[in-house]
């Protein structure tokens, strides 16, 4: 099944989140191989593609999993969550109806 991961960054999250991209980034792209990746990506914390210094507010992952203690385990394991960019994390249920 799919679920949405939702998570919001603590205040000036950039400095941290510029620390652990690249492991966050190679998870995603584990996911994308194994072909359980919907879409993910960052939400820039002004109405810009790139928001510069002003950063990001949170993240949207939604995925594949087992299950919903699978997906939970999954966000938990995150290098944001390691690294203190993530406040915290909201892990749903996901069903796609369109397109």
């Amino acid at each position: 099944m799919w679920y949405m991961i939702y998570s919001q960054d603590v205040d000036n999250s950039l400095p941290l989140r510029k620390q652990a991209r690249p492991a966050h980034i190679e998870r995603l792209q584990q996911l994308k191989e194994q072909g359980r990746l919907f879409a993910a990506g960052p939400l820039p914390a002004i109405d810009a593609e790139d928001p510069g210094e002003a950063g990001f507010t949170g993240s949207l992952v939604i995925a594949e999993f087992a299950s919903l203690e699978e997906a939970q385990a999954w966000a938990n394991a995150d290098p944001y969550v390691a690294a203190g960019v993530y406040a915290n994390s909201t892990v749903k249920p996901f069903k796609k109806v369109l397109p």
